[in-house]
């Protein structure tokens, strides 16, 4: 890493040199004015050097080298890509183990905005903004950690440090397990007492190599401890082998802290140490603890006290007691400490209790300094918030140090839940907090134990200092008032303290209610217990909600008016959102467990955070005119917040109040300010759609939007800015009125309306399609030699229809007709959807009412659903209705101009023309599935059969008018009727394509009538005419239709004219006087149509005759006869 790191410097100056001597700085501005040195360019930031030479070549040597000083304070950064590579200023085994608390938060500068503290002026809150939100920013602080008050233990007078009480409360566990399992020894023991045990161990100049015997089970439960309290093994190899020793002297006997240290301090050497600074750290810490338990005692004398303050003080004198003294001497300052001790270990104890010694009482301070430290072991040190798993075992060897520290079950409790609460402060680790609550109930379950112990924890005396005075209390009372101000700093605003671990809150207040919470007078010293629910009580926690409650909403403030900085969004849209935020945890988290001491706390916190926001809501409605973007955003944010205001406001048990005279709250009038806005808005909009509807419409090319969406793209953009419509509609969050309702489905329907109306009239009428009927002739077998048959010509029609038929292509109807089935899906989407919504704003309302019922609201509100219903249904199903006709034409002008226009020539003018067997409909198949393949690649699923019905329909029409209207050049034989049924048969199964095509029932209904006259064509001629005449007897009556049926006498007429058979030709010359077919010539002849032909005949028969429909019936059958008669005709 060394060699690394001197290759990055050595690189870095010859960057440097490059720069400075190529010319690329144009101008090095020096305040001595010389050159510079190669140690001076280290000195220079590189970076700095390198803008300068982007920026223009003039390099500024005093900037330069102050960057250099700022960016040598941090570590040399690698540029990798994971940008977490970084040198090591040093080594990292010489920097120990990592701390065991986490560091303070950092302050957050909220006013820096996105764009690098440059803030955009389009963006910067106006004056009004200004006035509003500068109350606020002034008071905001970042969060700082509480503080934990001490207990108000008294001072330990000698310096002993926190690693000093460590490693004494080490020593002294360790000395009390060895001294319970010293039986273990007995051999051992009987060979040191056969002489001085002090002399025998100071005399022998080489120091038995003895380890701890003891069994695997206490040496692992040992080797744990020294872990957790992070002992050298080192140190405590030599601290064991003494401990042991002494343990085998004083067999029986109680050891207390002085004899310990003596104890120590005979064993262990300067040559036990790895150096003289740790040896000598040790031996003063020794010495410290002797005289913090001995020197300030009240039992010794004026003179004992000097006697002893002297030989500590030549145990302190490293040259004096390790150099210049010898052995003997330094048992006499020893054994003069053992005096002193002894006479002091020896006064009886102060309560009475069994074991007491008199240090429980003397030295209580540093006994309770020294357990805390053994408890704070049980933690991991790898993980501060967890117990290791041995911690029960270490717990229960602790009770070996019980009798000598003066710790009674009720202390330990005591004490044990005090560490928990304080590591848990450290760590934040919530089951840390559960477990110290378990433990101070212990202590509250005891209150009334045994007097000596009481007593005796009485005299454990702490000190605090309030305003002008110090207290006192006993040690368990000391403790539970510093967790009980812990608690009540952070109550005081528990929105900032958990706001993000609502969890956490609960357990907090438990403890609170555990220990009791602090009075409002401070010079009481009882706590407030939660369980009495006094008034006290209540006051406390309204305290708690109010100041929180203030500090959120001022934290909330000042958030709104940074970010509205840098967001083009209004202050007052941002703040009712995170007004919202407080009120929905007060709701889930806070309420729920204050409501136990004070139900009507969700009031006081709804009318705190309604009447902050509404002192500055009022001014911004009073200059709201128009619906800009300001107000879009402001208004649905504080609606939203009302509502859940008043949800919060609700949700109380009114009979279970302590305060039921309660202001109530008074809505905002956004309604009153907004609804005449929201009008004005969509009269506005109305007439803006309708031109972009017309617009879009416009330059509408009918291709589809993809391969997917089929539809054309001006419906969606329609559809789309109909949905925007609605959404800034309801997105306000108001309650809609019947008026606003009936503007809105006004905008849909018209553009909507017009749109579809623009399509229908694009459309071409499927009739003016049809070619014009031909004339009508008899059949005659014998041809003129110099007579030529024609074909069939049709009149095409006029100039401005093709020019529409030549937009109306076959692809783009099938892309008009997705979409109009797509307006159908989406009118019910859109129907739904305002539907829904209106059932929110309602259901919105609904909630309100219960604050206040305004009877004039109510009636103009939605609360009446038929009439909703009946606007709806006047809407949508008009809209229905016409896409539905638009639908209707689309589909029937698809098939009429696939088979009409497209197939024309092939269709009704070859198809049978001349022979039936020549022109057989095989041929047309393949171009029909042609277009069909087409058709069903450009259309929805759902409208595929849509289209080839229309096609099928269209085809079969095409059929009949072949079979009816085939004009002079078709006339069909008996014979030619069987392959005319199988033509018809093949179309139908054509179209039905063995079950994957249109459904056989339908084919069949729709082929009914060609299959039928194909039966015509099979009856004999006389039966035919037989059924003209009948036919003519209901014309004559005025029964006539205008479609074409069986009895119809056009049908019959034209199936006499389509027919080889010199009995219909008979018939028709006498009675009608028809050409021949052969004769025909212009097939644009002005011969009167069909039903032209018919009405004339008619005509003609009433008016020359004047005879009844029987004489022209016995004119007819007197034809028929003849034809009879003359049957070689």
């Amino acid at each position: 890493m060394n060699s690394l790191l001197e290759r990055y410097r050595n690189d870095r100056r010859k960057l440097m040199e490059f720069l400075m001597s190529s010319g690329l700085v144009k101008e090095l501005r020096s305040p001595s004015g010389s050159s510079l040195s190669p140690a001076d360019l280290d000195a220079l930031s590189a970076d700095y050097v390198l803008d300068c030479v982007k920026s223009g070549g003039v390099v500024d040597v005093s900037k330069a080298t102050k960057k250099y000083n700022f960016e040598s304070s941090f570590p040399v950064t690698i540029h990798s890509e994971s940008r977490d590579s970084y040198f090591l200023v040093s080594s990292p085994d010489a920097a120990g183990s990592p701390p065991r608390r986490v560091p303070p938060p950092q302050p957050v500068n909220m006013e820096k905005s996105s764009n690098n503290g440059h803030i955009d002026s389009s963006n910067t809150p106006s004056p009004i903004d200004n006035h509003i939100f500068q109350e606020e920013t002034p008071d905001i602080k970042p969060m700082k950690p509480i503080k934990i008050i001490p207990p108000g233990l008294p001072p330990l007078r000698t310096g002993l440090s926190d690693d000093d009480l460590r490693e004494a409360a080490y020593e002294l566990m360790i000395a009390s397990m060895l001294l319970s399992s010293a039986d273990a020894y007995p051999t051992q023991r009987r060979k040191m007492e056969t002489g001085s045990k002090l002399l025998l161990s100071l005399k022998r100049k080489e120091k038995p190599q003895l380890q701890p015997q003891t069994s695997n089970t206490h040496s692992e439960v040992i080797n744990m401890i020294r872990v957790q309290m992070q002992i050298s093994s080192k140190m405590d190899t030599c601290i064991r082998r003494n401990l042991v020793q002494l343990a085998q002297l004083r067999t029986g006997e109680q050891i207390d802290l002085p004899q310990l240290a003596l104890g120590l301090l005979v064993g262990i050497f300067k040559s036990d140490f790895p150096n003289e600074k740790l040896y000598i750290k040790w031996k003063t810490r020794q010495a410290n603890l002797l005289e913090e338990a001995l020197c300030f005692s009240r039992g010794l004398e004026k003179n004992e006290r000097a006697t002893l303050r002297k030989c500590l003080a030549t145990i302190r004198e490293s040259k004096e007691w390790d150099v210049v003294m010898s052995s003997s001497l330094r048992i006499d300052v020893l054994s003069s400490i053992r005096h002193v001790a002894s006479k002091l270990s020896s006064l009886p104890g102060r309560c009475g209790i069994e074991e007491e010694t008199y240090f429980w009482t003397a030295i209580y301070h540093l006994n309770i300094r020294l357990y805390e430290k053994l408890l704070f072991g049980v933690f991991d040190i790898l993980d501060e918030g967890q117990l290791i798993e041995d911690a029960s075992s270490m717990l229960f060897h602790m009770k070996t140090i019980w009798s000598t520290l003066g710790i009674t079950e009720n202390l330990h409790s005591t004490i044990y839940g005090w560490v928990l609460f304080q590591q848990f402060v450290s760590t934040g680790e919530p089951s840390l907090l559960g477990s110290a609550i378990k433990e101070l109930q212990k202590v509250t379950s005891t209150e009334e134990g045994n007097p000596k112990e009481d007593l005796y924890l009485s005299r454990l005396v702490c000190s605090k200092q309030t305003t002008g005075a110090e207290i006192h209390l006993s040690l368990s009372k000391a403790i539970f008032t510093s967790v009980s101000a812990w608690c009540d700093d952070k109550l005081q605003d528990y929105h900032l303290h958990f706001g993000k671990k609502p969890r956490d809150f609960g357990i907090l207040v438990s403890l609170a209610s555990t220990v009791g919470l602090p009075p409002a007078d401070c010079t009481r010293t009882e706590l407030i217990k939660l369980d009495t629910l006094s008034d006290d009580v209540g006051d406390k926690i309204q305290s708690y909600v109010q100041n929180s409650i203030k500090g959120a909403c001022a934290r909330a403030a000042h958030f709104a008016y940074v970010k509205s900085h840098g967001e083009r969004t209004h202050a007052l849209a941002l703040l009712a959102n995170e007004l919202s935020v407080i009120a929905k945890a007060e709701i889930n988290e806070f309420v729920p467990v204050f409501s136990k001491w004070l139900p009507e706390c969700m009031m006081i916190s709804a009318m705190l955070l309604h009447r902050f926001y509404g002192e500055r809501l009022t001014p911004f409605l009073e200059g709201v005119s128009s619906l800009s973007g300001d107000v879009r955003k402001v208004v649905p944010a504080a609606y939203m917040l009302e509502e859940a205001l008043t949800q919060l406001y609700n949700c109380h048990s009114k009979s279970k109040l302590h305060k039921p005279n309660l202001h109530k709250l008074k809505n905002y009038e956004i309604e009153k300010v907004v609804k005449p806005v929201m009008l004005d808005w969509l009269i506005s909009q109305h007439d803006h759609i309708l031109q972009w509807t017309r617009r879009a419409f416009e330059i509408e090319e009918w291709e589809p939007v993809s391969v997917h969406q089929r539809h054309a793209p001006s419906i969606v953009e329609i559809f789309r800015i109909i949905e925007e419509t609605v959404s800034q509609l309801f997105g306000l969050h108001l309650p809609v009125d019947i008026t606003h309702l009936q503007a809105l489905l006004s905008i849909i329907y018209h553009s909507l309306d017009t749109y579809l109306q623009r399509i229908h009239d694009q459309l071409v009428d499927k009739k003016l399609l049809y070619p014009s009927a031909p004339p009508l002739t008899r059949f005659t077998e014998g041809v003129m030699p110099a007579m030529k048959r024609k074909s069939l010509e049709f009149t095409e029609p006029d100039n401005k229809m093709v020019k529409k038929l030549d937009e109306l292509t076959i692809p783009k109807l099938c892309i008009r007709l997705n979409t109009l089935c797509y307006i159908q899906k989406q009118i019910s989407a859109t129907e739904d959807g305002i539907r829904k919504s209106l059932t929110l704003v309602r259901s919105s309302r609904d909630k309100r009412s219960k604050i206040e019922a305004n009877e004039a609201e109510e009636e103009n509100s939605l609360t009446h659903s038929e009439a909703v219903d009946e606007l709806f249904s006047t809407t949508y199903d008009s809209l229905r209705e016409t896409n539905a006709n638009c639908i209707t034409k689309t589909r029937d002008l698809i098939g009429a101009r696939v088979i009409f226009w497209d197939l024309r020539d092939m269709f009704l003018v070859q198809l049978y023309n001349g022979t039936v067997e020549g022109a057989r409909l095989e041929r047309l198949l393949p171009h029909i599935d042609t277009v069909l393949d087409n058709v069903c690649s450009l259309s929805y699923e759902d409208s595929r059969d849509m289209v080839v019905l229309s096609i099928c329909r269209s085809a079969l029409e095409a059929y009949v008018r072949v079979l009816l209207d085939g004009g002079p050049t078709r006339a069909f034989s008996d014979s030619d009727i069987p392959l005319m049924e199988e033509d018809l048969s093949i179309l139908k199964e054509f179209f039905i394509a063995d079950g994957e095509g249109l459904p056989r029932s339908l084919v069949e209904q729709e082929s009914k009538q060609a299959k039928e006259i194909l039966d015509l064509y099979s009856l004999e001629s006389e039966m035919l005419i037989q059924m003209l005449m009948t036919a003519s007897e209901l014309i004559d009556m005025g029964v006539s239709s205008e479609q074409r049926r069986l009895e119809d006498a056009q049908t019959l007429v034209r199936v006499l004219c389509h027919k080889k058979d010199r009995t219909a030709s008979k018939f028709l010359k006498r009675q009608y006087e028809f050409p021949m077919s052969s004769e025909y010539e212009d097939p644009t002849s002005n011969h009167p149509v069909l039903s032209e032909i018919v009405r004339s005949t008619s005509t003609r028969w009433s008016l020359t005759s004047q005879s009844s429909f029987s004489s022209i019936k016995k004119k007819i059958q007197d034809a028929t006869s003849e034809i009879r008669n003359n049957s070689g005709w």
